[in-house]
């Protein structure tokens, strides 16, 4: 036990460091190199204009900004993408320096701002639709005072400042900004200039300033003409279907689509009433055009592009919209998982064009089926009921089974005192979840990425120790062991220190579940029947109270010879179907790369899913518990 205590505390920390620090200093390194992309896209014109330089200070800022580019991308953790984009950097830093044309400098930052976040995703867009109010009573308190009361850059406190605060009514300039770049310079400010950041403001509250400063460059009469486009045209609902769609787009970029009046009109409607995507429904609009923009990739050679923006496609298009989606369909959400599995696996194996291109085609179809199983009249209270219910009864049986088996293996010992240590463990676990809860909804967004390499390690490490205390308990299933150990060894094998082990297993193993509960009641919170949901998940808690309390009463029935060895094999099950989900959740992340199997089934319930890497972990789990097992049958020396 003492072994499994060391185990446990390495693999909890390791967790801790891989699921949030490590995943924050990345994203927020690339963000801030995306920020700085965007600055440059849009105000090197005013700094070299004909090959000659116009502002020697607007310059210098630019000189400097290239090369932060070039290092901050060298120090990104290391993928595949990396590589090419340090070199775009470097390429796009070089044409700095030689004073190139105002468009190429802005075309290049832009290309490699786009591929920055295909091969580091980040959230792209808020929850749900911003409160201008909100938006314009922050603007008065904290920008008003530099920016000027109506975003001129005239504020009280704008003299003396070089660079000069940024006038958000100058149109020229507007018509290069998106409401996504507004957000990160919110965020994490500006280096070499008085912006500062405003990172201690919520989320929500950045994503609301971000849209009210992108609308001060517009007046209400263009606004009410964009509102009769919005209207009367449904290629625009189309291209607008969802606030990450909005928060992309410059109308610099629309205007090449729709002609500059119009553009404006509609950047004006939307930005000053994004309400007006709610209401339409989840749509997978991002999803299909990076798969499409990836099928293009690949055909012309580009096969890095293309995977990442396959992954994008999934972690940035269809992973938020996942957990609704299971709820409501889990047969398609599956079929949607292997299939973008399969596409990156065509990807990677090197396939005809056109095998990518059909395997993209067919996932745009799946895509389309998603969006009518997610349409706002298929939900109902009786979908709500059943969602909540059956998310907590699938995700809660899991950890409620190993827990079980704990506080019963505690009882069969005598050892009622260590029970509070269990106890505690899982009632941490979910005052955690409401934790999680409360910052995934006021404080941060939790990316595709994060949530995908949260679940596999986690359940990876859970595997890993239910392997070890699974042989330990089948160690003890014969009579004559068990009470040798129960006389020689029990007392001080269940220390305070290995009291502190079970707390930390009890954490770990319901901690993962309530992380992905969380995420599924969210989107079925977003979606109404509130009512009907609690309804349902109190049930779920019903039925999940019912199963473990027969559970603990069967176990205090059986010879303790009996108890172990059911619940070796049960904990044995639980690690291999943890495997399986641990590298499907790697996967997913793009940390581990997809080989497909023909015609095995997606069997989510016991983690096989149709993959080599999974089924060989799963193997591979399998037989170290057997050759636990056999050990344990062969030899007679007690091991604690």
């Amino acid at each position: 036990m003492r072994i499994l205590s060391i185990l446990l505390s390495a693999a909890v920390a390791a967790l801790t460091l891989l699921a949030s620090p490590v995943m924050a200093q990345e994203s927020s390194s690339a963000q801030t190199a995306w920020r700085l992309l965007d600055y440059v896209a849009v105000d090197y014109a005013g700094a070299v204009d004909n090959g000659q330089v116009v502002s020697a200070a607007e310059y210098a800022e630019m000189v400097e900004f290239a090369a932060a580019v070039r290092t901050r991308l060298a120090a990104l953790p290391a993928t595949p993408a990396q590589p090419q984009l340090v070199r775009d950097a470097a390429a796009l830093e070089a044409a700095v320096l030689a004073k190139a044309p105002p468009a190429q400098v802005s075309h290049d930052a832009h290309n490699l701002a786009s591929a920055l976040l295909a091969a580091y995703p980040t959230p792209l867009a808020p929850r749900s639709a911003p409160d201008l109010s909100r938006g314009a009573s922050l603007y008065a308190e904290q920008c008003a005072a530099c920016h000027g009361p109506t975003g001129g850059g005239d504020g009280p406190n704008a003299e003396g400042l070089d660079p000069p605060p940024i006038a958000f009514s100058d149109m020229a300039r507007a018509q290069q900004r998106s409401v996504f770049g507004l957000y990160q310079v919110i965020g994490q400010g500006l280096d070499g200039t008085a912006m500062a950041s405003y990172a201690h403001l919520s989320e929500a509250d950045r994503w609301a300033l971000a849209f009210y400063v992108g609308g001060l460059a517009y007046n209400d009469a263009q606004a009410k003409a964009g509102e009769q486009f919005w209207r009367r045209d449904a290629a625009v609902r189309a291209r607008f279907s969802t606030l990450a769609a909005l928060t992309q787009a410059t109308p610099q970029a629309l205007a090449a689509d729709f002609g500059p009046e119009k553009a404006q009109a509609l950047t004006a409607y939307l930005r000053k009433t994004p309400s007006a995507l709610s209401g339409q429904g989840p749509n997978l609009s991002l999803a299909r055009g990076r798969l499409a923009q990836s099928a293009a990739a690949y055909a012309a050679g580009d096969r890095r592009r293309a995977t990442d923006l396959a992954l994008s496609a999934y972690l940035d298009g269809f992973e938020p919209v996942e957990p609704l989606l299971k709820a409501r369909d889990p047969a398609l959400m599956g079929r949607i998982e292997t299939a973008m599995g399969a596409y990156r696996s065509a990807i990677a194996a090197g396939q005809p064009a056109a095998t990518v291109q059909g395997q993209a085609e067919q996932l745009a179809a799946y895509m389309d089926a998603a969006e009518r199983a997610l349409a706002p009249e298929k939900a109902s209270q009786v979908s709500a009921f059943m969602g909540a219910f059956t998310i907590l009864l699938r995700e809660g049986l899991e950890a409620l089974l190993v827990v079980v088996a704990m506080v019963a293996f505690l009882r069969k010992a005598g050892r009622s005192d260590v029970l509070p240590y269990v106890h505690g463990g899982w009632s941490a676990a979910l005052g955690a979840g409401v934790l999680t809860w409360a910052a995934a909804t006021y404080l941060i967004s939790i990316s595709g990425a994060s949530r995908e390499l949260m679940e596999g390690f986690g359940s990876l490490i859970a595997a890993v120790v239910l392997v070890s205390v699974g042989i330990w308990m089948h160690g003890k299933s014969r009579a004559d062991v068990w009470q040798r150990y129960i006389r020689d060894k029990l007392s001080k094998a269940l220390s305070r220190k290995s009291a502190w082990f079970l707390f930390a297993l009890a954490f770990l193993v319901v901690y993962r579940e309530v992380f992905e509960t969380i995420l599924f009641f969210a989107a079925l919170w977003s979606q109404g029947g509130h009512m009907a949901m609690l309804a349902g998940a109190g049930l779920g808690a019903v039925v999940l109270a019912a199963v473990g309390w027969g559970l603990l009463r069967y176990s205090r029935k059986l010879p303790i010879t009996q108890f172990f060895a059911l619940s070796s094999v049960l904990i044995a099950i639980l690690a291999v179907v943890l495997a399986g989900k641990g590298v499907a959740g790697l996967q997913e992340a793009g940390l581990l790369g997809i080989r497909p199997i023909a015609g095995l089934p997606r069997i989510e319930i016991l983690g096989v899913y149709p993959t080599w890497q999974g089924v060989a972990a799963q193997i591979a789990t399998l037989l170290v518990m057997v050759f636990g097992f056999v050990r344990n049958s062969r030899t007679a020396p007690i091991r604690a």
